[in-house]
């Protein structure tokens, strides 16, 4: 049976101040960065897991934070080296490094091109210096104009912009604008979400004013239009390309590929071949119940690892198995929703053929939630593809739960995807 492709998230949890609304694993960087023993953690840990691989090349690899861009071009040098040392690049491997637009957390864009990246995404947020101020940004519009022109440069064409739209006291006007700035400077991928007050966030525990919901769908419609109208089409739910543009890493995501994580709180699915009764999973016998789905005695085990979250930790432990933060194997009834909560955020959809490959289970083990789905006008299935309807992403998270088994509660491990 053919394993999915396999990409590599590489984490580095360190910013020069935390925003307000950010969830992610990030902590304000030290005086000085341990850059050196970081990387020799790094790639300690990407020995450990190397059996993971299966012998798959990379087919991308992502360099997410906190802010990566605060390690020199020549410590990311490294990093590249070591992991080629290690496995097989695909051809055309894409490989991104996230940065935010302050000139003073960035090494040379031709240094980090020459290390190997050929894909810079952006963290701009907004070209409004106001609302930039509101969200906790250290950066201005000059400085995030400027930086996008270095890299184009230096030769990275292949750029994202991340922007936000409903930010405190934002109008439908200023999220139009900050679009029409993106477009102006040509980059050909743009991730466009919208602000959520996460919990665990300062802005959760004191929240700004924002946009109510009706003024923040109109925001998303109109910047929609606009972004269509320049040539990036939607190809899922917060992400908008030129033809050809599109995120490979993200793709994986979406399509429910493999993905290995290294680095402070680095999270990894993976792909396995065991048997069923080995695996006792007391929901392979619950889907055959409720079913009538005879499941194959070999199937494919699907697990989600994590390493430790706190940087001081993982750089003690990196070296032993004590940097896993936990390893969990995804409940066989859970698989039907861990798919396509991945897969129908893709406006194109999915083949079925993909679920088949990647769970090991055929088709029919999901009829029924896609026959109701589909009757409730939620998803267009037709020749082996299935994916969401316009009413059905305007409903996106009801059409995904309508997957889970109903005794279970989601399986959050892993995070959102990065651009």
């Amino acid at each position: 049976m053919t394993l999915p492709p396999l990409s590599l998230y590489i984490h580095i949890p360190w910013c020069v101040r935390k925003c307000p609304y950010c969830d992610f694993n990030s902590h304000n960087a030290p005086q000085s960065l341990p850059q050196r023993e970081y990387v020799e953690a790094l790639l300690s840990d990407l020995d450990q897991d190397l059996p993971l691989a299966q012998g798959r090349p990379l087919t991308s690899i992502f360099f997410g934070g906190g802010t990566p861009s605060l390690f020199a071009p020549e410590n990311i040098a490294r990093i590249l080296d070591g992991v080629a040392l290690r496995l097989d690049f695909a051809t055309a491997i894409e490989i991104t490094l996230e940065t935010n637009p302050g000139t003073v957390e960035h090494g040379s864009f031709a240094g980090y091109r020459r290390a190997g990246v050929n894909r810079i995404s952006f963290g701009v947020q907004s070209f409004d210096d106001q609302a930039l101020l509101r969200i906790g940004r250290i950066h201005d519009a000059a400085q995030a104009e400027r930086a996008i022109k270095q890299a184009q440069d230096a030769g990275i064409e292949n750029l994202n912009l991340d922007l936000m739209y409903a930010l405190p006291q934002q109008t439908l006007d200023a999220a139009l604008r900050d679009v029409e700035k993106a477009i102006t400077l040509q980059t050909p991928h743009l991730s466009h979400y919208q602000l959520t007050l996460e919990p665990n966030t300062a802005f959760a525990a004191n929240p700004p004013p924002l946009p109510d919901e009706d003024s923040a769908w109109d925001m998303q419609e109109a910047c929609q239009a606009r972004l269509a109208d320049a040539g990036l089409a939607q190809y899922e739910v917060s992400a908008y390309a030129r033809p050809g543009r599109e995120c490979t890493h993200n793709l994986n995501y979406w399509r429910f590929g493999d993905y290995l994580g290294i680095g402070a709180g680095a999270h990894a699915k993976l792909t396995g071949v065991g048997n069923r009764e080995q695996a006792q999973d007391p929901s392979s016998d619950s889907i055959s119940q409720a079913t009538g789905y005879r499941l194959p005695a070999t199937e494919l085990q699907i697990r989600r690892r994590w390493k430790l979250r706190a940087p001081r930790g993982y750089l003690e432990h990196a070296h032993s198995a004590r940097r896993i933060g936990g390893d969990d194997l995804i409940a066989t009834d859970q698989l039907p929703f861990e798919f396509m909560l991945n897969a129908l955020r893709l406006n194109g959809g999915v083949a079925l053929t993909n679920f088949e490959a990647t769970t090991g289970f055929g088709a029919e083990l999901i009829q029924p939630q896609l026959a109701q789905a589909q009757a409730r006008g939620w998803l267009d299935v037709d020749t082996g593809h299935v994916r969401a309807t316009e009413l059905g992403r305007r409903f996106l998270n009801d059409v995904i739960a309508s997957f889970l088994p109903r005794d279970r509660a989601p399986h959050t491990h892993g995070g959102p995807p990065h651009a």
